[in-house]
């Protein structure tokens, strides 16, 4: 029998939702019916959401890419010759040549879509675990000063530099220590997590077992939320297949090293996203945030010093050791080095994934690759960073997207979300959102959070009724953002202001107000 024909059908949760499995099964039928050998993978998605579910064909020129495809369509599509690359409406060409992924710089996300994400063969056929093995060959103390030198920060929104936490948990005395990989994805708008494991999760055991060989944790526990039951699968198939193959375990590829690893599964509370809230809850607890000292890297899970890092920092750790850590600083600017993947959503025509450096422009994100709106309508406003991120009007969006640029103008980068809104949003609606949500998701632990939420609501509320006390409530709920700001245990409640003054401030028209109100120097301070 000659050599199958191979085809890639991604088994992502977003390629699920629009029929990718019975897209297989079509392909599946029609082949037999043609007497064609045909081989399907399933893959991960590689981020072109809008063109899910995406079939890519193996050809001796390259994959080449055919989508949205519906079951439907693949009677036609054999018709058109597509398993030699065929001409067909559906065709986009030469996959790595669209220019949506063309143009980006895949670091983190290398892998993803390219692999079985089942197998570790191909996971080391694709450069798999040369990170690992580098850090093997190395002291713990050069692995951390790789990372320290190649300037990652935690890409799950604080941006703290993941190198000086490392250290500290390895300078820190403990019988035992722990990798805690925070993959509680919950802000609205973002999917670079599941996509990452859903993709290529050896890339995320990679680096947890780096950071482990680094810090001298023998334990890691990856939190992962329940909405993310693919995902879940994902990772639990691919940590049994690292330990079947000896790269968990008691002897890692025979170095004599010892990590090993486990999925633990969140109940859905937004707060578990926070670092010691999840820890309570992998603890057993109820999710409720811990006043700092101690840090987490002293006296973290079960009061040992603990690594807790999110799933993009921790999968963009193999490739600084592969492949240098000036090489990964040289991406980016400033102290913001590296790239990040950003998550397109919203009112956009080409929503997905999109890994830059740091100092892309979010005009270019929206537009370039973005696509513009999907309603045909002008764009008004753009939330980056999750439901607790600030809202940014058309004036902003050519500021590079960095750390430091971002906290210039009262906004965060947080985990690259971004959703887009045309002018049909109400931007007093969008601000009272926030604060209910805040309501909603609060653990209850201090006071500015639990109960300045519900004010806050009430105050949006109030203002949005007009009447002769707007101003008053207006200055009111300023000052209740500026408590909340400064009085908050943790970002949740410290953050919700974010969307809210950004509102007040670019879009005072939808609060009943004309001219735009002028963040003051103190909330300036604490949004910094």
């Amino acid at each position: 029998m000659s050599a199958p024909f191979i085809l890639y059908v991604p088994r992502d949760a977003a390629a699920l939702a629009v029929d990718a499995d019975a897209v297989v099964q079509a392909i599946a039928h029609e082949a037999t019916a043609r007497g064609q050998n045909v081989r399907i993978i399933r893959n991960g998605s590689r981020g072109l959401l809008w063109l899910e579910p995406m079939v890519e064909i193996a050809t001796p020129q390259g994959r080449i890419a055919y989508g949205p495809v519906a079951p439907e369509d693949v009677p036609g599509l054999f018709d058109a010759g597509w398993l030699n690359g065929g001409a067909h409406p559906l065709a986009h060409g030469l996959t790595e040549a669209i220019p949506y992924l063309a143009q980006q710089e895949r670091l983190t996300f290398a892998r993803v879509g390219i692999v079985d994400p089942r197998s570790v063969e191909d996971y080391v056929a694709h450069d798999g675990y040369a990170g690992l093995r580098a850090a093997l060959a190395m002291s713990p103390d050069d692995v951390v000063a790789a990372i320290t030198t190649s300037g990652l920060r935690g890409r799950g929104g604080a941006a703290f530099p993941a190198g000086i936490k490392w250290k500290t948990v390895a300078s820190a005395a403990g019988a035992r220590k722990y990798i805690v990989c925070n993959a509680d994805e919950g802000d609205s708008g973002t999917f670079a997590d599941r996509l990452l494991m859903e993709g290529d999760p050896f890339t995320l055991i990679e680096g947890m077992t780096i950071a482990g060989i680094a810090t001298g944790a023998t334990q890691g526990f990856v939190y992962i939320r329940s909405e993310y039951p693919h995902a879940i699968a994902a990772m639990q198939a691919a940590i049994d297949a690292a330990r079947a193959t000896g790269w968990l375990g008691v002897d890692i590829a025979a170095s004599g090293r010892r990590f090993d690893m486990d999925v633990r599964v969140g109940a859905g509370a937004y707060i578990c996203g926070e670092e010691t809230s999840l820890l309570e809850s992998l603890e057993g607890k109820r999710g409720v945030v811990r006043a700092k000292p101690p840090l987490p890297a002293i006296a973290g899970l079960f009061g040992c010093p603990t690594v807790i890092n999110n799933v993009i920092t921790l999968a963009s750790v193999p490739t600084i050791l592969a492949h240098g850590a000036e090489r990964y600083r040289d991406f980016g600017v400033g102290r913001s080095q590296g790239t990040l993947p950003f998550q397109l959503a919203g009112n956009l025509r080409q929503g997905g994934l999109v890994e830059k450096a740091f100092g892309v422009t979010l005009r270019t994100l929206i537009d370039t690759f973005g696509g513009g709106s999907a309603s045909g309508r002008p764009l008004r406003a753009v939330q980056v960073g999750g439901p607790l991120g600030a809202y940014l009007p058309a004036a902003q969006w050519d500021a590079p997207m960095d750390y430091e640029s971002y906290v210039k103008i009262g906004a965060m980068i947080g985990h690259g979300g971004i959703v887009a809104f045309d002018d049909t949003v109400d931007m007093a609606r969008m601000a009272r959102y926030a604060m209910a949500f805040c309501a909603i998701e609060s653990c209850g632990k201090c006071t500015p959070c639990r109960i300045g939420a519900t004010r806050g609501v009430e105050t949006i509320e109030k203002i949005a009724a007009g009447g002769p006390q707007r101003e008053q409530q207006i200055h009111l709920l300023r000052d209740l953002c500026d408590t909340m700001m400064g009085g908050s245990l943790c970002a949740m409640g410290g953050m919700t202001p974010y969307p809210v003054l950004s509102a007040l401030d670019h879009f005072p028209e939808d609060f009943g107000g004309g001219a735009s109100h002028a963040s003051s120097p103190q909330t300036a301070t604490h949004a910094a």
